[in-house]
């Protein structure tokens, strides 16, 4: 496949990119990452495409050149940015401004001093640059990151290395090295570039839907609202204590504690503001919580705390903290300073206990102290002994 080919394929292959990622988005709102990415391919395409008239003829030199090779270069500068948009690094905009400006400016004035050579020293640089800061972005969190994404990292820093290494090559030794001569290595670059625009494509799609997959998966254990554990996340999180229950050592301990009067704030300041009051709770909750301890939100207003390796005392404790300080925390609305009290019920898990008979024993605890007033924290031991 001769050079003038291999760039109309590439041309076509962003295209066939940008209609996919159109099809893959159509019913979708789309994300600031997936809009960057999609006009990076454009540019991509309309830039290989300029490049191919140019081979074929059609249009000249001093323009199919200067100007095709500065869109290459927004198109590919646009996917790294798209990439550290994905890692959430949303400050690449300003920086890649100025690469962008500067490599330009380098591009054009190389072509004019020379329109062959250090035309093509200056491109395959700035090119395998702008490439290999994508592959940076991609491998950031390293060990946090997918099989997938690491694959795609590495692919597209070894591809990015080809591509610099054209330039290197003509810039260093013009006449080849050894069996490898400039021209077999201007095909290696463009199989590069083709096998960029098909990983970083296909390869940033897939990442995409992993993602959407991971998200999925999380809201069906976390709650959105508040971003503890739901109901299901936390008896997940439950489990393997109420195993460990069946051993000797220190106890575990279950809390459940409902918001007193909650119905009020919705009728009288609206929904949002019960939300805001929602989620101010479970933040002054979790500053008297250890990182071993487990917050997680069961049903409406109703909360459950995990506190492992903690005797019934010590639990009853960090519940009188904890109302303490959600008392002592008015939550500001648009109209008025919330104020809440909180009811708790304090249990320990038993070797015999399951799920049911738990949570049973600390919803009495709980509904006690509802019956003794509110705003007070009762110990399942001491409704268990009452008459």
């Amino acid at each position: 496949m001769d050079t003038t080919t291999m760039v109309f394929a590439l041309a076509l292959g962003n295209l066939s990119l940008c209609a996919a990622l159109f099809f893959f988005e159509y019913e979708r709102k789309k994300s600031l990452t997936l809009s960057t990415w999609s006009v990076a391919k454009q540019c991509q395409a309309a830039a290989w495409l300029l490049l191919y008239f140019r081979g074929s003829g059609v249009v000249p030199d001093p323009i199919s050149i200067p100007l095709g090779y500065s869109i290459l270069f927004v198109g590919v500068a646009l996917e790294a940015g798209a990439m550290w948009e994905a890692a959430e690094r949303t400050r690449w905009r300003r920086p890649t401004l100025w690469l962008l400006i500067l490599a330009i400016g380098v591009f054009i004035a190389c072509y004019i001093i020379d329109e062959t050579g250090l035309r093509t020293v200056a491109s395959s640089l700035i090119l395998g640059a702008f490439y290999l800061s994508g592959a940076a972005a991609l491998a950031l969190r390293w060990r946090d990151a997918t099989m997938l994404r690491r694959f795609v990292a590495i692919a597209t820093a070894l591809l990015a290395l080809l591509v610099a290494a054209r330039g290197v090559m003509v810039l260093t030794m013009p006449g080849g090295w050894g069996w490898i001569s400039n021209t077999m290595l201007q095909l290696w670059s463009s199989a590069a570039f083709y096998l960029l625009m098909l990983g970083n494509g296909f390869g940033y799609l897939l990442l995409t839907r992993e993602q959407v997959q991971a998200d999925i998966e999380r809201l069906a254990v976390v709650d959105k609202l508040t971003d503890c554990p739901n109901r299901r996340g936390f008896f997940i999180a439950l489990a393997p204590w109420l195993s460990l229950a069946r051993r000797p050592g220190l106890p575990t301990a279950l809390v459940l504690f409902d918001l007193d009067q909650f119905k009020r704030v919705n009728d009288s300041y609206g929904h949002p503001a019960g939300d805001n009051v929602l989620r101010a709770v479970v933040e002054v909750c979790k500053r008297h919580m250890r990182d071993s301890d487990q917050l997680g939100r069961m049903v409406g207003v109703q909360f459950a705390i995990l506190l492992p390796r903690t005797a019934l005392p010590e639990a009853a404790l960090v519940a009188e903290r904890m109302r303490i300080a959600i008392e002592a925390s008015p939550v500001k609305g648009e109209r008025a300073m919330i104020g809440m009290t909180a009811s708790f019920g304090v249990t320990t898990i038993r070797a015999d206990d399951t799920t049911v008979s738990l949570f049973r024993r600390a919803d009495d605890a709980l509904q006690a102290a509802k019956a003794g007033g509110r705003n007070r924290v009762v110990k399942a031991q001491a409704v268990s002994a009452a008459p």
